[in-house]
């Protein structure tokens, strides 16, 4: 798995991310809600055999209400994308003044593996439903997900300027590997029967990538 496994957009990598919407106040709950009833939906049901009549009925809303806050069924999953790793890059952000680049990386993985462990129909709406049609995968915007990469990026690299990492490491390679060996354990955890917690993955695959497969 690479990047383009998580959120496949090889068309788009120059397009810049459309700019959030401002939302008043009094009108972020019902919104809200409705994207939480669309990641229900979209998991449930599949995101091509969901109708936006179905979230709204989830949502205990009008149809026509859905349209007051999105455009259409293909702009419901692109919020939820948006929005999620919005909230993604500000938790990888607060974890960012961690100096050792070692316990920095594994921050960022837990975070990850927390995030979509926590909430298992998000997950399969990420892991699964975004993966569907190559027409999201044009429209899907690459910047947050650079930027989300960049977290790690910027991890290794201060390993490497602070002696902890081998200096021929590409760092930008190093952090799609990273994200690659999460992005398959979160899938792998969405389709096991197995009831695990999925944040116990993490370490794992820091240690792995700290400490190769050598004997010890």
């Amino acid at each position: 798995m690479n990047e383009h496994s998580f959120i496949p957009m090889p068309a788009v990598a120059a397009r810049r991310l459309r700019p959030a919407r401002p939302v008043h106040p009094d009108a972020r709950p019902k919104r809200d809600a409705i994207l939480r009833a669309a990641i229900d939906v979209f998991a449930g049901r599949g995101y091509f055999g969901a109708q936006v009549a179905d979230v709204a009925r989830a949502a205990g809303v009008a149809a026509g209400t859905v349209y007051l806050y999105f455009k259409s069924k293909d702009d419901l999953l692109v919020s939820i994308f948006e929005r999620t790793m919005r909230e993604g890059l500000a938790e990888g952000q607060a974890v960012a003044a961690v100096r050792d680049p070692r316990e920095r990386l594994r921050r960022l993985a837990r975070l990850h593996l927390e995030r979509l462990g926590r909430d298992r129909n998000l997950a399969v709406v990420f892991q699964v439903e975004l993966r569907q049609s190559t027409k999201f995968m044009e429209r899907f915007s690459a910047t947050l997900l650079r930027d989300y990469l960049g977290l790690i990026r910027d991890a290794v690299a201060d390993g490497q300027a602070a002696g902890l990492f081998r200096a021929d490491l590409n760092p930008t390679r190093a952090a799609k590997m990273i994200f690659g060996a999460l992005d398959e354990m979160a899938t792998n955890w969405i389709l096991s029967r197995r009831r695990y917690p999925l944040e116990a993955d993490a370490d794992a695959v820091v240690d792995l990538f700290l400490n190769g497969a050598r004997t010890r």
